[in-house]
């Protein structure tokens, strides 16, 4: 059993007194929107962000000139990151092949891969802009082979976040809106007179944003639910507290509810760990978030052996993991829940958030027990296809169909296997001698 050296204490740290009905607000703008379209758009744009300018989507003028003032290095870091975003995704693509089996004599199955038509992408803004999220979203989907994509990012202290959109340019988005919030993912999902819908939403938000793709999630399809980031790292006696405790620190802060979690054989890894943890924070630029969350949602759990800790942290089934052990390709072949693997102390939680090509919109809150993260797959429908070419195949086939239907009840099931029996094989049932309507 593990022994608890740090435990979380969500009640602890800031609380919010809001206690907002986020449902219910997010269900109220959605069915306005729905209701009257760009006059809602525009009366949310307003209220929440402040802004309403003539049309919320950028013309190519416009994008040529928000780029042209982002410095020439962010460009070119933009660009290698996507190139390393473009190349992990196409590799993917090629991983998933389009076939056609002959299951018997002229009987042909086939499966298809074909990409979703129109995509919307949400490019956060809030505490951080974040321009990763235009890389995995956009760039994965044009990957995927996506024809229409669109993305929304909202204003930030009523300005236009440059680099942002420049992110989103170069990434391959055909539209460029600046908006955000319930009302972004509203029109993307819904359209409005101004904004042609789309099929599927990809991206991170806010809890009202994440909220409103669970809400719309059947009129369109989503990535997949979003919650509070999450970092887990398993580590031995070898690992470095001081590595140990910057990596916990570097997730805690995004936000004050994101869970960072050491898992160690080691009590001393552990204990130094606390240690500089608490030395780290007050010299962290962001310690206000961090701190916080350290405080309501940091865990240090010291166990017997690796094996105990790749077992407890399959428990945890965490958005990150980052095994920082001898032989960290161990976890590889123990583990088999988790959003991403990070190993090795080479290796940090980081370069997948922010430029090794990996994409980090992944699963939070355990649902790595049955899900993976956003990849170019989710963009693609993976369909099937049938194929009977042979008459004596077609016979046998409607002979075991109505078999089969019949066992389970289904006579006009039955029926449409034994016209193809009667065609093909010479077969007679008495119904097909029976009056119409019998």
């Amino acid at each position: 059993m593990p022994i608890t050296l740090k435990s979380a204490n969500p009640s602890s740290g800031a609380s919010n007194n809001l206690s907002l009905d986020v449902p219910s607000i997010v269900r109220s703008v959605i069915e306005d929107i729905r209701q009257n379209g760009d006059k809602a758009l525009r009366s949310y744009s307003e209220k929440f962000d402040k802004w309403s300018p003539d049309s919320f989507k950028l013309s190519k003028e416009q994008i040529d000139e928000i780029v042209s003032t982002v410095p020439a290095q962010v460009i070119e870091d933009i660009k290698t990151v996507q190139q390393n975003v473009r190349t992990f995704a196409e590799e993917q693509r090629k991983s998933i092949r389009d076939f056609e089996y002959q299951i018997q004599p002229g009987v042909f199955l086939g499966q298809k891969n074909i990409p979703i038509s129109a995509v919307g992408a949400y490019i956060p803004g809030g505490r951080y802009p974040l321009l990763a999220s235009a890389h995995m979203t956009i760039v994965t989907a044009k990957a995927a082979g996506v024809s229409r994509v669109i993305a929304c990012t909202p204003p930030i202290q009523g300005k236009i976040p440059a680099s942002t959109v420049a992110a989103i340019h170069l990434a391959g988005a055909d539209e460029i809106y600046i908006l955000g919030g319930v009302q972004a993912i509203a029109a993307m999902a819904l359209g409005t007179e101004s904004i042609n819908k789309t099929d599927f939403i990809a991206g991170p938000g806010n809890p009202f944003v994440a909220e409103a793709k669970r809400q719309l999630f059947g009129e369109i399809g989503i990535d997949l639910p979003a919650g509070p980031t999450e970092v887990l790292i398993v580590a031995d006696a070898k690992a470095d507290p001081f590595v140990v405790a910057t990596d916990l620190l570097s997730q805690a802060e995004h936000g004050p509810d994101t869970p960072a979690i050491l898992i160690t054989d080691s009590r001393d890894v552990a204990e130094k760990t606390i240690k500089e943890v608490e030395r780290l924070l007050p010299i962290l630029p962001t310690r206000a978030l961090a701190a916080v969350s350290w405080e309501r949602f940091g865990e240090v759990q010291l166990v017997e052996d690796l094996n105990e800790a790749y077992k407890l942290a399959d428990e945890y089934a965490s958005e990150h993991v980052q095994i920082l052990t001898e032989n960290p390709r161990e976890a590889l072949v123990k583990m088999k829940n988790y959003g991403a693997l990070f190993l090795g102390e080479k290796t940090c939680v980081s370069y997948g958030d922010k430029c090794i090509g990996t994409n980090h919109v992944l699963p939070t809150k355990s649902a790595a027990r049955f899900t993976g993260g956003l990849w170019v797959g989710k963009y693609l429908k993976t369909v099937t296809y049938q194929e009977v070419t042979d008459a004596k195949a077609s016979g046998e086939l409607g002979r075991l169909c109505g078999r089969a239907a019949r066992a389970e009840g289904f006579e006009g099931h039955a029926r449409s296997g034994d016209v193809r029996a009667h065609n093909y094989l010479s077969d007679s049932f008495e119904w097909l001698a029976e009056p119409s309507g019998v």
